[in-house]
């Protein structure tokens, strides 16, 4: 039950001090309120958390009368005016244009609408603050809305967002706002609604659609209840329910340790789905800060860390890019839920980002010194936002208009420079930026999606994640993407990207990612100054295969493309780049130095093209020329081309474009190109002339480069082979950085199926090893043999450093042992069963004794063949959790205290006891690799130590932690069975 609600309720006194606090909007909305209502000399933490919700809704210290708030607020009111004089109530509907019953999103519509209508009631300047007609239409409205629409007794129908978000989060920011207007009886009302479609068990536990973003949102519809109804249990269910957000994830949605985020399970979503958890989430802690329902949860500092790891890395000069975006990117102008026709767009999808961020450093939830660093990000985004300034965005709240006013008077606050550096992503994106430029590439695995596609929205976006390639530059480029780009783009001509021009259907491959390439290999290596990316690349609905490589450098990115095969019977194209030109078409096309007719509808086919140029925005480089065709071409296509629920006005741009044709059904093609961002044509012909990159393969094998001026050796291999000084075992990527006598070693695998790989460097005069993370040095006698531990970490880098001074170490050899015996046993009633013979066993720690549930797997391995000392022993389990309590757990190896058990025979109550507590290693519920550090009792085990040869391990989870059930294979298991990894020496 709610708490009590008084019969004849009224607005809580507020002092001229709070009055002063709150400022403008805010104190106009208090004001307003005390207009119209007494004032008893009372008030309760519900009322003060209200009216913190109604001062992010509306914002303060802002002159109403000013730009650009004057012209948001008029604009509020004109639509406000509109909606209200278009109410109608009826049987079947509130607005004639939005009938209740077939279509869920009209009830959201409509609750938006009076939201509309309440901020125009509420904020100053509108033309229609504290209208008494005005609160009339919005209580008659949200009455209608919850007994015809919105009610306890209301079935629901088409899309479940509408009924738990989109509706009930604008029912309770329109009843905040207009709270002194309404009745016990009608708050009884609208919050019996809310507990109808949003009722605790939303939220009982982490999955299906409560996870990521849709939990926040859920969330914070609980916790507005619980503000509006004064009901302090929904608030603490809010409360508790965000926890399962906070910590890092190991596959499906949410926040990734570094610093991938995924939303509808296979699609990298920072820029939206993202951008809503981190919104709600900022003004979820802004509100209940200094409260009882404040987030304390240790792990909301994972979140806070995802600022940097997981959202600034994606905007640039203040756009978000929209590799992780979705199917948002086509979007642009709405219909009809869109009056002002403001286009959606990566700069505009940015404004909200830089505006979370800056509320995030605002709300009292952090540190002094994590806001300071976080302000000054925000302030650097909003002076170099060029293309569409976040101030001139009048589609925003005046709250956030007013919050980034304020920062950018701050005088206190210096803002900071966009940052140098490289990041390759596990969820397929990699980003590169540098002092004038940045790049972000999309690529798609067996992990992620080819495109999204859903409730008729990016119809053409096939090809998105084959290889796109976007840049920006520093002062010009940030309207690339943004002026109407995706529905006048040529899809099949996405720039980067290798694809087949067969035809395909609108939202051909299905809904919400239904599509994946047949192959794991995407990915690559960095430093975190320069990367190495590479895609084994596949057609949707398509033949088509091929290798594809990004090598990341100061000034450029070095493209190369291989095995590109396809017998669709189509034409095959590679996209050199595709230049939005905007609709002035003025830019000049040098090839080779000449310059080139600026005529639209233009195209020509170049032979031995050495480069390209387009003025004012970068150029290309074809190393030892290529064949180049190129069109510059005025393209017409609306909104509705691409989303089904946006404008049908046609919009024209113009472009010029680049590409290899590689014929109709190609048998291992093959490209290489060079784009340097901002170059001139003087500079593209100097590169032309004096590369700085040389190419030591270009096969469907291996994709390799050198740059002697940077120090940079870089290679994707898609099997074992070589390429110059490299030599890998298996499918990896490597980076070799030499420079001042330092080198720096790192490797990945991006195809995330092996535990270890073995890279060979052919490169002397490199001794000591300076450090190591997850690398083992073996050898670095006459070259450097490294062997790194790539299995379970989703794909990032493992990286060693070596230096010329210093003492080398002893050489070591690595040993891969099969297990000789596994199994699992299992307490309580099944004390005395057997589980030999299976091909997989089980691991839990339900921390009750003889309960049943307990199970823990024994492994054997004959390690008496070993010499040497042991320095390293890993066990490798491969496996995943699968359990209805959750998704992550934590598995453990121990010693046991005797050998002397087998397979067919062993039960729980005859295994031999654990004994040392070995390493640990977190399973989720994707299968992966799990690594466990067992390198004492392998030592222990080996016969010079006083052990018998054989190493005798279980695995279990932590003692005294109530874990999950893990499923992992054994040793008769054909697919990953688990080993043994020694290094003696």
């Amino acid at each position: 039950m709610d708490a009590a609600h008084p019969a004849s309720r009224t607005t809580p006194a507020v002092s001229r001090r709070r009055l002063l606090q709150l400022g403008g909007a805010a104190a106009a909305v208090v004001g307003a309120a005390q207009l119209l209502r007494p004032t008893p000399a009372w008030a309760d933490g519900y009322d003060s958390m209200r009216g913190t919700w109604v001062q992010l809704l509306t914002g303060s210290g802002y002159d109403p009368t000013a730009a650009p708030y004057a012209t948001v607020l008029a604009q509020l009111g004109s639509q406000a005016g509109s909606y209200q004089g278009s109410m109608a109530p009826t049987t079947g509907s509130l607005w004639p244009d939005l009938p209740i019953g077939t279509v869920s999103a009209n009830v959201t519509s409509g609750f938006g609408r009076l939201q509309t209508m309440a901020l125009a009631y509420v904020q100053p300047g509108t033309g229609l603050t504290g209208s008494t007609a005005l609160a009339s239409a919005i209580t008659t409205g949200l009455d209608w809305l919850c007994a015809h629409a919105y009610a306890p007794t209301t079935t629901t129908y088409n899309n479940w967002w509408d009924w738990q978000i989109g509706a009930p989060q604008r029912l309770l920011d329109t009843a905040l706002l207009m709270y002194p207007q309404l009745s016990s009886d009608r708050i009884t009302a609208y919050c019996a609604a809310i507990d109808h479609f949003v009722p605790a068990t939303a939220v009982a536990t982490y999955s299906g659609t409560s996870t990521g973003a849709n939990r926040v949102d859920l969330c914070r519809v609980l916790m507005l209840r619980g503000v509006l109804g004064r009901n302090a249990a929904s608030l603490t269910t809010a409360q508790t329910a965000l926890s399962p957000v906070f910590p890092y994830v190991l596959g499906g949605d949410g926040f990734y340790a570094d610093g991938s985020f995924i939303q509808h399970t296979y699609i990298p979503y920072a820029g939206t789905y993202g951008d809503v958890l981190l919104g709600d989430l900022s003004k979820l802690l802004t509100l209940t800060a200094g409260t009882a329902w404040a987030i304390t949860d240790p792990a909301v500092q994972n979140f806070y860390a995802a600022v940097d790891t997981a959202f600034a890395p994606f905007v640039y000069n203040g756009l978000v890019m929209d590799g992780v975006s979705g199917r948002a990117v086509s979007r642009g102008i709405g219909a009809t839920n869109n009056p002002t026709q403001f286009q959606q767009d990566d700069n505009n999808r940015g404004h909200g980002v830089v505006s979370d961020i800056l509320r995030l450093a605002t709300s009292g939830a952090v540190s002094p010194a994590q806001a300071a660093a976080w302000k000054s990000m925000v302030k650097g985004w909003l002076q170099r936002q060029y293309y569409e300034p976040l101030l001139n965005n009048t589609t925003l709240s005046v709250a956030e208009l007013a919050r980034a006013q304020a920062l950018l008077n701050d005088a206190t606050v210096t803002a900071t420079a966009e940052p140098v550096g490289s990041k390759v992503f596990g969820m397929d994106r990699a980003v590169h930026r540098r002092t004038n430029w940045a790049a972000q590439l999309s690529i798609c695995s067996s992990r992620t999606t080819f495109y999204e596609t859903g409730n008729g929205e990016n119809l053409h976006g096939w090809h998105q994640n084959s290889g796109m390639l976007y840049w920006y530059g520093d002062t010009y480029g940030d309207g690339q993407y943004a002026d109407a780009f995706w529905p006048t783009v040529d899809p099949y001509k996405l720039p980067g990207t290798t694809v087949s021009t067969l035809a395909l259907a609108d939202a051909a491959g299905g809904a919400w990612g239904a599509s994946h390439p047949d192959t794991p290999w995407a990915g690559g290596a960095t430093d975190g100054t320069f990367s190495v990316v590479g895609q084994d690349v596949r057609g949707l609905q398509s033949t088509l295969v091929g290798k594809k490589s990004w090598f990341l450098l100061d000034d450029s990115v070095h493209c190369l493309g291989a095995g590109i095969t396809c017998t669709d019977g189509v034409d095959v194209q590679t996209t050199v780049d595709n230049r939005n030109l905007g609709p002035n078409n003025s830019q000049v096309l040098t090839v080779d130095g000449t310059v080139q007719p600026t005529t639209l509808g233009w195209s020509r086919t170049f032979a031995d093209s050495q480069y390209m140029a387009i003025g004012g925005m970068g150029a290309w480089v074809f190393p030892g020329g290529a064949t180049v065709s190129v069109e510059r071409e005025a393209r017409t296509g609306a909104w509705s081309s691409v989303n089904t629920g946006s404008a049908t006005t046609q919009l024209t741009r113009n472009y010029l474009t680049m590409w290899f044709d590689h014929g109709t059904d190609p048998s291992g093609a093959d490209y290489s190109y060079q784009l340097m961002p901002g170059a001139t044509a003087a500079q593209a012909a100097a590169r032309a002339a004096g590369p700085n990159v040389t190419v030591l393969a270009n096969t469907a094998t291996v994709q390799a480069i050198s740059c002697p001026s940077l120090g940079l050796t870089m290679a994707n291999f898609f099997a074992a082979g070589s390429a110059g000084p490299l030599t890998a075992s298996g499918p990896c990527s490597v980076l070799v950085r030499e420079q001042g006598g330092t080198m720096t070693v790192a490797v990945s695998d991006p195809t995330r199926t092996a535990t270890t790989v073995q890279v060979t460097v052919a490169r002397t005069g490199y001794a000591a090893v300076g450090s190591t993370a997850g690398i083992t040095v073996l050898s670095t006698s006459g070259a450097v043999s490294l062997l790194a531990e790539t299995g379970g970490t989703q794909g990032a880098s493992r990286t060693a450093t070596l230096t010329a001074a210093g003492t080398a170490p002893a050489p070591a050899t690595a040993t891969s042992l099969a297990a000789t015996a596994t199994t699992y046993v299992r307490d309580g009633s099944y004390g005395n069963t057997t589980y030999g013979n299976a091909t997989t066993m089980v691991v839990k720690n339900t921390n009750v004794a003889n309960n049943g549930y307990n199970r823990e797997s024994l492994l054997a391995f004959d390690v008496s063949g070993l010499t040497g000392t042991v320095s390293r022993a890993v066990l490798w389990v491969y496996g995943n959790v699968q359990d209805s309590g959750g998704t992550r757990t934590t598995l453990q190896a121990f010693g046991l205290s005797s050998d002397a058990w087998t397979e067919p025979g062993t039960t729980w109550n005859s295994a031999p006891g654990r004994t040392t507590a070995l390493g640990t290693g977190a399973v989720s519920a994707g299968y992966d690799w799990v690594a466990l550090d067992v390198t004492a009792a392998v030592a222990a085990a080996q016969p010079g130590a006083g052990g018998d040869g054989t190493a005798a391990l279980a695995v279990f989870e932590p003692i005294g932690a109530v874990g999950l059930a893990a499923v992992l294979n054994t040793r008769l298991n054909t697919t990953n069975p688990p080993r043994l990894e020694v290094v003696t020496s």
